[in-house]
C-alpha cells in the first residue's frame, strides 16, 4: 500500500438491512442497533439496502446517515428482491462479522451480542435465528414448516428456521456464498454445502408495527423452485451437468432397453407395429438427450452468473 493510499477502517460488526417500503420502521431500528452494539463496546456500521421502495425509504436512510456516520445506504432503481439486496449488502460491508436482519422490527437487535458470541467464542461460521412464538400469519407459519422440513432433508442440515432474517456470519461466508433469485431462504444450506459450520439460536419474534407483509403465494412457488436449484447445483458437490446427466443416463438406459427389445423382436421376423412400450422407449431417449442438453446449458449459465450486478448500479450514501 502506498503512503498516499488511505487505510480502510473496518468496523467490528456490520448490520445489513434489506428494506422495501419500510420508511416508518428504520429510525427505531437504527436507534436500537446503535444502543445494543455501543453497549458491547464495539465499532459498527449499518448498511440499509433500499430495494426499490416507493414510500421514501431512501430519504429516511439519507437523514439517518447524516446524523450517524455509521449508517450507510444503497438504493436500487427498482425492486430486485431480497437476495439481490443481501448480496449488495455483503459486498459493501467491511466488518469481519456481518449481521442480517429485516427492517420491519420483527427482529430484535438485542439478540446481536448472543449471535456474535456464538461466532467468536463458539467457533461457528454462520448462526441462524430460530423464531420462537412466531407472530406471522397461519399460512406463512405452515408453509415455512414445509420449506424447513424439505430443506433439512435435501441438504443434510437440520435447522428449524432457514428463512429467519436474523443471522450472523463470518466475513468468509458472505464472500463465498453467492445468492440470487429467492436463494436468501437457503443461505444456511448453501454455507453448509460449501463446508462452513452452521448452527441456530432461538430468538424472539415480534408482530409488525408498521406497513404490511411482503409475503405472497408467488414466493411459495419461487421458494420451491430455488430449493430444487440448491439441490441440483450444490447437493453432493455435483455440477448441473452431473445432476441432469445422471437423470438423462437413467432415461437413456430405460429407453434404450425398451428399444433394443423391440429391435430384437423385429429381427426375429415379427412385425413391428406401434406399441405403447415402443413409443415409450423412443420418448425416453428423446427426454434423455434433453436432460443432458439442459445440464450443459445450466453449466454455461452458472459459469457466467454475476449476482453482484445490482450492487454495481446502486446509488450510495
Amino acid at each position: 500500500m502506498s503512503e498516499n493510499t488511505p487505510e480502510v477502517i473496518r468496523a467490528d460488526i456490520a448490520v445489513v438491512v434489506p428494506a422495501f417500503n419500510e420508511a416508518e420502521s428504520l429510525p427505531e431500528l437504527v436507534d436500537r442497533i446503535d444502543t445494543t452494539i455501543t453497549a458491547m463496546g464495539r465499532s459498527w456500521e449499518v448498511w440499509v439496502i433500499d430495494d426499490g421502495s416507493s414510500d421514501g425509504t431512501f430519504d429516511v436512510v439519507k437523514e439517518l446517515a447524516s446524523a450517524r456516520p455509521q449508517v450507510h445506504g444503497l438504493s436500487f432503481g427498482r425492486n430486485f428482491g431480497k437476495s439481490a439486496a443481501l448480496a449488495a449488502g455483503f459486498e459493501a460491508a467491511t466488518a469481519e462479522i456481518v449481521i442480517t436482519m429485516d427492517a420491519d422490527l420483527q427482529d430484535d437487535p438485542a439478540e446481536i451480542p448472543a449471535l456474535v458470541a456464538l461466532i467468536e467464542d463458539g467457533g461457528w461460521d454462520l448462526v441462524s435465528g430460530w423464531k420462537q412464538d412466531r407472530k406471522d400469519s397461519f399460512v406463512k407459519n405452515k408453509t415455512s414448516k414445509v420449506f424447513n422440513w424439505f430443506t433439512s432433508r435435501m441438504c443434510g442440515l437440520n435447522l428449524h428456521d432457514f428463512n429467519c432474517g436474523l443471522k450472523a456470519y463470518r466475513r468468509e461466508v458472505t464472500e463465498r456464498v453467492k445468492i440470487y433469485g429467492e436463494m436468501h431462504r437457503y443461505v444456511p444450506a448453501l454455507a453448509h454445502l460449501d463446508g462452513f459450520k452452521v448452527t441456530e439460536m432461538p430468538v424472539k419474534h415480534f408482530a409488525r408495527k408498521f406497513g404490511q407483509t411482503k409475503y405472497g403465494m408467488d414466493r411459495f412457488v419461487n421458494g420451491f423452485m430455488d430449493l430444487l436449484t440448491v439441490y441440483f447445483l450444490h447437493a453432493k458437490q455435483a455440477s448441473p451437468l452431473h445432476s441432469f446427466g445422471r437423470l438423462g443416463l437413467a432415461f437413456l438406459t430405460t429407453g434404450g432397453a425398451l428399444s433394443f427389445y423391440h429391435l430384437v423382436y423385429w429381427m426375429m421376423g415379427n412385425a413391428l407395429r406401434p406399441r405403447p412400450s415402443l413409443i415409450l422407449g423412443l420418448v425416453l431417449i428423446v427426454v434423455a438427450f434433453q436432460f443432458i442438453s439442459l445440464g450443459l446449458i445450466a453449466e454455461l449459465v452458472v459459469a457466467g452468473r454475476n449476482p453482484e450486478q445490482a450492487f454495481r448500479v446502486a446509488r450510495r450514501v
